[in-house]
């Protein structure tokens, strides 16, 4: 097992890449807590992965990923619990496709709020107990759509590309003491959300992807466990596509 005995914290981890990594961190040997942002989806996603894996160790908090001190303090129970860290996943964002002559400040800061601050949030909660223990691994999502854009919504590629300047400088900064910050870049991927797109949308997108098929959430989780495990433990600042198109 990649992750026995290791205790990571996966925010956003409720459904969709989250619960899917929150899944393989579980068959990897992970004690998972996994964050999200209501009990009622907390307690759904606790449900499912109990009935499937009976004999994980995993669990839920619900803070408020934007509010620093709500972070800390669910954090530090986790500490108390578990006796410490060794894996953030910085999973939790949100999406959105406005025009830019309907956008307004509140929903710009809305999308920066969750996708940008609350990364930094949760970030510095965990940095000083894996500073303590000289080592540990934060993982950020980030987006294809911070490498080719999207044609409206800009707060979303504007939040990614800041997610990937945010990995590389934190990982120059952590390095030195045995902390590796990296991000995974998922394209389009055949969620819950994917699935109530029309087929006439999906397929051009399918066409213009070399492997010829949208990635599922085990393809996109697979690199936060490759990420996460010692087998990368020689890679940090990287932001790894895992969008299934080859570019130079």
């Amino acid at each position: 097992m990649l992750l026995k005995n290791k205790v990571a914290i996966v925010t956003g981890g409720s459904r969709g890449i989250g619960y899917a990594v929150v899944e393989e961190f579980i068959n990897e040997g992970a004690k998972v807590v996994l964050c999200a942002s209501r009990e009622e989806t907390a307690d759904k996603a606790l449900a499912s992965l109990r009935e499937k894996h009976p004999d994980a160790e995993v669990s839920a908090i619900t803070p408020k990923l934007s509010d620093y001190g709500d972070v800390k303090a669910q954090f530090d129970k986790v500490v108390e619990r578990f006796g410490g860290i060794d894996i953030l996943v910085n999973n939790a964002g949100i999406s959105e496709s406005t025009p830019f002559d309907k956008y307004t400040e509140e929903l710009f800061e809305k999308v920066m709020d969750l996708n940008v601050k609350g990364i930094f949030n949760c970030s510095r909660a965990v940095v000083d107990y894996m500073e303590k223990k000289g080592s540990g691994v934060i993982i950020n999502t980030s987006s294809m759509v911070s490498i080719c854009g999207q044609g409206a919504g800009v707060a979303y590629p504007a939040s990614k590309c800041a997610v990937n300047g945010f990995t590389l400088s934190l990982a120059r900064e952590l390095g030195p003491k045995g902390i590796r910050v990296n991000a995974v870049a998922p394209g389009i991927t055949d969620t819950d959300m994917m699935q109530a797109v029309p087929k006439e949308i999906i397929e051009p997108l399918i066409a213009r992807i070399p492997l010829r098929r949208l990635g599922t959430p085990k393809d996109v989780a697979n690199a936060f466990v490759f990420l996460a495990s010692d087998m990368a433990s020689y890679i940090t600042g990287v932001t790894l596509s895992v969008d299934g198109m080859a570019r130079s």
